[in-house]
């Protein structure tokens, strides 16, 4: 009956073998039918086994180094574990081969089927795999995919620097300026058809054209680069609007939800060049604004409803008179409008003598940019508490109206009127 091979057997048995001598393989194996012979009796007779295919083919690899033999033996075997360990065990009572002493030594039994078995699962997760990555798209998907290549087609150059543009470049009265060809691809893809892309630091010439003529936003990455291309156009024509990407992204890897929260943030230009004194960059300060400010739709509703009731309220109730050097109906209402507006937003509205909106910043970050603005803002409008330390600052700066949700603790000793929404009533 022939022999069987490791491929076919259940268990390998490896084990070490060390001679004090020099000796060669056929004196090995001899060693091992000769020495186990009778040993465990007829029905684990090695020779008997491997006339029966029931142990393999026994390998012997020896290396003779300084007089001294040193190597491995395997032994396949197709018997149950109880006998494969038993004919391992006999191995290690070999004590010569040869004229020479010898130590055998297994080191472990091989299971051969979990071999098989670990080779066959990690297959199995290569083929899934395979399988997963080349399924056919859904619907949804091959939609997304048409529409974002027809946008992607519909890229097209714009002056004679052929810079990299949206199709609607030429005819929309408001642009988007960003910093190069991939940025335009991404808002192309979520449906912004106005944007331009500079193409570097170096600002040409139809870009600065642009700006006089169309209202400018500037949507640059965020970091240092992106600050260069700000300060570089601000300081060559006219930008109406600033944003940024969120720290450390890119224009080009931004998600449709990033691109939207992004140009919602934007602030006029006038604000960048006021905040230009601070210790921080404006474009800091616009990335601190745009990470602390943006708060959920659900929260916006919340505070649509709260509005529209407390204005139902105010058309019910009489209105009161101003006090003496007290602010007047109209500016009562645009007070009141803004505070409601920053409900649960942490923010503050910077305001001049026309009631118009310099900028949108943190509280945190109040004190410093009032006392940085001296005499150029009119009111202030914010979510939170009035504190002395505001206080001392707004009257340094000239600041008429402080408008707050409350002022318990402020002691009013200069110019500057502490105003909460009782007064505004």
């Amino acid at each position: 009956m022939a022999k069987i091979a490791q491929v076919s057997s259940k268990y390998i048995i490896h084990s070490t073998i060390n001679i004090e001598g020099v000796v060669d393989r056929p004196d090995v194996i001899g060693a091992i039918f000769g020495q186990t012979e009778g040993l465990l009796g007829e029905d684990l007779e090695l020779r008997e086994l491997q006339k029966s295919g029931r142990i393999g083919r026994i390998e012997v690899n020896t290396e003779t180094k300084a007089g001294k033999t040193n190597g491995e033996i395997i032994i396949p075997s197709s018997l149950d574990k109880a006998e494969t360990a038993i004919i391992g065990a006999a191995l290690e009572v070999i004590q010569r081969i040869g004229p020479c002493n010898a130590t055998i030594r297994v080191q472990n039994i091989e299971d051969i089927r979990v071999s098989k078995r670990t080779l066959v699962i990690e297959r199995a997760k290569e083929l899934l795999k395979n399988l997963v990555d080349g399924v056919i798209p859904d619907s949804q998907e091959i939609a997304d995919e048409v529409a974002y290549s027809v946008r992607v087609t519909e890229i097209t150059t714009y002056g004679t620097e052929k810079l990299s543009a949206g199709p609607a470049i030429a005819d929309s009265d408001e642009i988007i300026v960003v910093e190069g060809r991939a940025d335009v691809l991404n808002l192309l893809k979520y449906g912004f058809k106005n944007a331009i892309a500079v193409g570097g630091t170096s600002i040409p010439k139809t870009i600065l054209e642009l700006c006089k003529q169309k209202t400018a936003t500037v949507f640059v990455d965020g970091d240092r680069g992106g600050d260069l291309i700000i300060r570089e156009l601000m300081g060559q024509t006219d930008v109406d609007f600033v944003t940024k990407a969120p720290d450390g992204k890119e224009v080009e890897e931004l998600t449709k939800k990033e691109i939207h929260k992004a140009l919602r943030a934007k602030i006029a230009s006038e604000q960048v060049h006021l905040e230009s004194s601070n210790t921080a960059t404006p474009a800091h300060n616009l990335q601190r604004r745009d990470s602390r400010n943006n708060r959920t739709d659900d929260r916006r509703d919340n505070r649509n409803n709260r509005t529209d009731d407390r204005r139902d309220n105010r058309e019910r109730t009489p209105r009161k008179e101003s006090n003496n050097g007290g602010p007047n109906d109209k500016e009562k209402q645009e007070f009141n409008k803004m505070l409601e507006d920053l409900i649960g937003t942490r923010g503050a509205y910077l305001l001049d003598r026309n009631l118009s909106i310099l900028g949108k910043i943190p509280v945190s970050e109040l004190d410093a940019t009032v006392k940085s603005l001296n005499n150029a803002v009119y009111a202030v409008v914010f979510d939170g508490e009035a504190t002395q330390e505001l206080y001392d600052v707004s009257d340094k700066s000239n600041v008429r109206y402080l408008v707050g949700m409350s002022a318990k603790k402020v002691k009013v000793a200069g110019k500057t009127k502490v105003l909460t929404p009782e007064d505004l009533q």
